[in-house]
């Protein structure tokens, strides 16, 4: 049962990013440079196809520091026993040593796009339909970016990760106590895993999925403030723990490498942003199923001003 705290610490709802992913992404990136090599070899490593996922490198270039900015794709995977599962959880990862900043940003599952070779969809089913390859190729092609690396964690690993760090600190409201075991009233708990993760999948509740991806948000800043506070020298035991959890198309070459980026980048602190933006998107119904629908050309002209320029 998670452990009720004051009632009147409030968790800041303007967190972006997008659950697990992230966090163990951030712990990755500005941790890897400490940790060894034998420890980062525990990640799941399956390559990409680097020239089959749609870069149009004549748009990029019409920004000037394109090539000094670097993105990762993040996915969080809602699947079980193996079977192949949508990216619930959708987020780019980018290092900015331009503006020394470190970013995080959400793409909404639900916003309408086209796949390709699958035609229009929810973006999250791209994962299902063809994996990490036809999933970054689904977001370079809708948002004009180059990515050519991801990390993925499935979302059945969050509880023992939150476990591993000891609970997370979330306040629960009146709406969301039935739905999540133990919570018997409305205040701030420390949560186990298995407590978190029925708070970050509540679904019928007001708000939607907006307020589904924002609970997301919260566990992720709850993750990366207890993780913070963790000494170097737990840091390692930690991620010998997490890593195995996690696959990535990246070497421990790579990852050691954007560590150190990584650091120098997170000085100005963590930026995060959500695409399509409130106010250019609205839900749909299409053929009875719900989608985001929103303007292409916009939210991909926005995106690609705030990944490559750090223009909102």
């Amino acid at each position: 049962m998670g452990e009720k705290h004051s009632e009147n610490k409030k968790i800041n709802p303007w967190i972006k990013g997008s659950l697990i992913v992230g966090s163990i992404l951030i712990c990755i990136l500005l941790i890897g440079a400490f940790t060894v090599y034998r420890t980062l070899g525990k990640m799941q490593q399956v390559s990409v196809d680097t020239s089959d996922l749609n870069i149009n490198y004549e748009e990029i270039q019409e920004f000037e520091n394109h090539e000094e900015i670097i993105n990762i794709a993040l996915f969080g995977i809602d699947s079980e026993d193996g079977v192949a599962g949508r990216s619930d959880a959708i987020m780019v990862a980018t290092i900015d040593p331009i503006h020394n900043k470190l970013k995080l940003t959400s793409i909404m599952r639900d916003s309408y796009v086209n796949i390709p070779d699958r035609g229009m969809d929810k973006i999250n089913h791209a994962y299902a339909f063809g994996g990490p390859q036809l999933a970054i190729k689904t977001i370079n092609e809708n948002f004009g970016l180059d990515i050519t690396d991801y990390m993925s964690v499935n979302f059945t690993s969050l509880p023992v990760i939150i476990d591993i760090l000891g609970g997370v600190e979330i306040n629960i409201t009146d709406e969301e106590v039935p739905h999540i075991p133990g919570v018997a009233s409305a205040g701030t708990y420390t949560l186990n895993g298995d407590q978190a993760l029925s708070y970050s999948r509540i679904r019928y509740a007001s708000g939607g999925d907006y307020v589904r991806t924002e609970r997301q948000r919260t566990v992720l800043n709850a993750l990366f403030n207890k993780a913070s506070t963790l000494s170097v020298t737990a840091l390692p035991g930690l991620l010998n723990e997490v890593l195995p959890h996690v696959q990535t198309s990246m070497n421990t070459s790579d990852i050691l490498a954007l560590g150190t980026k990584a650091l120098g980048a997170i000085s100005n602190g963590l930026a995060q942003d959500r695409f399509p933006r409130d106010g250019y998107c609205e839900g749909t119904m299409i053929d009875g199923i719900y989608y985001l629908a929103f303007d292409q050309a916009t939210a991909k002209e926005q995106m690609m001003n705030y990944i490559f320029d750090d223009v909102r």
